[in-house]
């Protein structure tokens, strides 16, 4: 009977043994990278700016913006606190409709205060013109709409744009009350490689 106790008790200490090394190795998950080998040129950043326009269009047919969760009925709130709005908006680069389409900013805006109207950004601004086609633009942030000029972070990018870093500031240039439809002006700052 003892030995089989000596059994299990090595038995326990080699798991043990076995499982603490195991570990030990998982905490190792970081490492030093070469930039090259991810494509990243060893040059210094460059600072671009982007200048477009951004549609959202609530109206008509084809929406480029939909109410995907509606702010709750009980709440009496001029600010439609909870509002939740998933969009495929163009941006263009001039203010009308029909200027010349440059990328869409796909993601979602949502109504997160319930005393003023700022909304909660989050939104890719995907290229697809020129050497940025395919390359997107992340943007996260707070945009107190009725301010006459918005600033937002840069919190990342793919393709052209990773490790992107900077800020966005959206200007309203046009908006109907009655639908809700409007164009933004935006100017983008961003550090890339």
């Amino acid at each position: 009977m003892p030995s089989q106790h000596y059994f299990l008790i090595f038995f326990l200490l080699l798991s043990f043994q076995a499982l603490t090394s195991i570990t030990a190795k998982d905490t190792d998950f970081v490492r030093q990278v070469n930039p090259s080998l991810l494509g990243l040129k060893t040059k210094k950043e460059k600072l671009s700016h982007f200048k477009f326009y951004w549609h959202d269009i609530l109206s008509g047919h084809n929406p480029t913006s939909v109410s995907i969760v509606p702010p709750p009925l009980k709440l009496n709130t001029t600010t439609a606190f909870g509002l939740v709005q998933m969009i495929d908006n163009p941006l263009t680069l001039g203010p009308e409709f029909s200027s010349k389409v440059v990328g869409k900013a796909q993601g979602f805006y949502a109504s997160a205060c319930q005393s003023e109207v700022d909304l909660l950004m989050v939104q890719n601004f995907a290229f697809t013109e020129g050497k940025y086609n395919g390359s997107t633009i992340s943007i996260l942030g707070r945009n107190p709409v009725f301010n006459k000029v918005r600033e937002m972070p840069v919190v990342g990018g793919s393709g052209l744009f990773r490790f992107a870093r900077g800020y966005a500031e959206a200007k309203t240039h046009w908006f109907d009350y009655k639908s809700g439809d409007a164009t933004v002006e935006y100017n983008v700052y961003v550090f890339h490689y």
